[in-house]
């Protein structure tokens, strides 16, 4: 494609578009600056919810995929693709997820998490490669991040992915982009244009970071990730973590601290068993078979075993 068509397309997206309320952005003062900014963040939640129903479709669809062995795998560009990698990063401490279930990849490679390396979003080859170099199966969902609409990496990732049968899933801000065509299920939050024009960073990247906490949480909650509203399956690999564990279990049975930490003891660290241990008073061998038996669904175990006893 050469700039004159680009320079046309671009100016075809509302993410590329000049926002009318900042026109006089580089005469404000600093608090001026922050309103506007934060003013324009405030629309961002109304545009993510109009997107309530396709984004529920896509999780739908995660929690079917790691039902069978799938995965979640993220792909993107430049802001999009990091933005992806840190939800990704995030699911096996918050989550006790095995690191392939979900993951993140971003055109130009780890180097690219720090240092931008532009170029590579332009090679549609690029996206197809990396999904290729994953073994993606037909068990998988991919999510193509890209807040335009248009990246080549991105679009040439998600027509491998259509090729090999994975459910693709399209995110971006706008709602016309062409990645739409290629994708199973389409969420396009219409935040308008941005404060500086073009910054994606911004409104579009805030707009990907909401959508992406609620693929990955709530597809792991659906898969018995959560009891109540308690992270049950994190893993306590630090002093920070082991503290929350323990305060998962005080809370769910509820228990002293002391009480807590001899169940984590007698659960070999494992929360989901610590409480179902305490709640039905089977040992750690019954609880964990228990578990099993239920997939992880810690509320359903517990009503099992307690039923067993009527």
């Amino acid at each position: 494609m050469d700039q004159s068509q680009l320079i046309a397309e671009l100016a075809q997206l509302t993410s590329e578009a000049r926002n009318p309320d900042s026109m006089h952005i580089d005469q404000a003062d600093s608090l001026s600056i922050v309103t506007l900014m934060n003013h324009q963040d405030q629309l961002v939640a109304q545009a993510v919810h109009q997107e309530l129903p396709e984004i529920a479709r896509a999780v739908d669809a995660i929690t079917a995929a790691f039902r069978q062995q799938g995965r979640l795998i993220y792909i993107g560009a430049g802001t999009s693709g990091r933005l992806g990698v840190l939800d990704a990063s995030e699911c096996p401490p918050t989550f006790g997820s095995e690191p392939q279930q979900v993951q993140g990849l971003i055109a130009g490679g780890k180097d690219a998490m720090f240092i931008a390396q532009e170029g590579a979003e332009d090679n549609a080859q690029l996206g197809a490669d990396d999904l290729r170099k994953q073994q993606l199966t037909s068990h998988d969902v991919v999510v193509g991040i890209a807040a335009s609409g248009r990246t080549p990496y991105v679009m040439g990732a998600l027509h491998y992915a259509q090729q090999i049968g994975a459910t693709t899933v399209a995110l971006s801000c706008n709602p016309k982009a062409p990645i739409n065509q290629q994708a199973d299920i389409v969420i396009a939050p219409k935040v308008g244009p941005e404060v500086l024009t073009g910054s994606t960073r911004l409104k579009s990247g805030t707009a990907q970071k909401m959508v992406l906490n609620m693929l990955s949480t709530a597809s792991m909650i659906q898969i018995g990730k959560s009891y109540q509203n308690l992270m049950v399956d994190l893993k306590a690999t630090n002093q920070k973590l082991k503290a929350r564990a323990l305060r998962i279990i005080m809370q769910a049975c509820p228990c002293e601290a002391a009480h807590a930490e001899r169940l984590l003891e007698q659960a070999q660290g494992n929360v989901k068993c610590a409480i179902l241990i305490d709640k039905t008073q089977l040992s750690y061998q019954e609880a964990e078979a228990l578990l099993k038996q239920n997939q992880g669904h810690l509320q359903q175990a517990i009503d099992q075993a307690l039923l067993s006893r009527r």
